[in-house]
């Protein structure tokens, strides 16, 4: 399958990928920074959200999201991922070292994940509810707990309407198999930043804080007003830090 993308810009291509709450439009605010910047910014939905549809077979996700690289000819390029979109970045740069120049994760997913009563609750909750058709509920309850104290209702509103969309779109289709490669986090060769939140749950910081000693060239960033989805709650200082850490070295 093919991943419904954007591209805009031209020069250094940055490929964004967005959290499981969300879809390439939650990037709006790092699109236009990227472009200005001289940056070529790539936004794809991965499978299941946005304008990629479900898929009809199992699915390797970390694959897909390279495809698009590929259908757009770029052979390498930076990638910035939030959270569960993190998760996919994570396994892409391990996996294919050689196709990431930088790489950029915010309140980032991945196998070393351990979920805490809180989490746990969470995602108890929100099977229920999905499974008993209530998609308003649902959504209601993630915008909820996702956002920090800087969103205003803006972006409160953005985050309904994608999470509406993702699971009116997911309870439409059986759940997908996803395809599981093991990888090493050690193994990317990237200079990485790790992004975690304050106000987020704790274990994604713990779980940023115990990527960056694994990742050779990755140093970690605590944001002491962030919650879960930074870059949406206040794009401005995580704009400023993203274009920073993306300069040459």
């Amino acid at each position: 399958m093919t991943l419904s993308h954007d591209s805009d810009g031209t020069g250094p291509a940055v490929l964004l990928v967005h959290s499981t709450v969300c879809d390439r439009r939650m990037w709006r605010p790092q699109v236009g920074a990227l472009v200005t910047a001289g940056f070529r910014a790539v936004a794809c939905d991965l499978p299941g959200y946005g304008d990629s549809p479900v898929p009809a077979g199992p699915v390797d996700t970390a694959a897909e999201v390279l495809s698009v690289l590929d259908a757009l000819g770029i052979e390498s390029a930076a990638l910035i991922g939030s959270s569960g979109g993190g998760g996919v970045l994570l396994e892409l740069a391990a996996r294919w070292p050689d196709r990431v120049d930088a790489l950029a994760l915010l309140c980032t997913a991945g196998p070393d994940l351990e979920p805490g009563p809180e989490l746990r609750s969470l995602w108890k909750r929100e099977n229920e509810l999905a499974e008993a058709g209530d998609v308003e509920a649902a959504t209601e309850l993630n915008v909820r707990f996702w956002l920090g104290p800087r969103a205003g209702d803006d972006t409160r509103a953005l985050v309904r309407e994608m999470q509406r969309h993702a699971l009116e779109v997911q309870l439409a289709s059986p759940e997908p198999e996803e395809i599981e490669t093991p990888y090493d986090p050690a193994t990317i060769t990237a200079r990485t930043l790790l992004v975690s939140g304050a106000h987020d749950l704790p274990e994604f910081g713990v779980l940023a804080a115990g990527l960056a000693t694994r990742i050779p060239a990755a140093r970690h960033v605590e944001l002491d007003w962030a919650g879960h989805l930074p870059s949406m709650e206040d794009p401005e200082p995580v704009n400023e830090l993203l274009l920073e850490f993306l300069q040459p070295r």
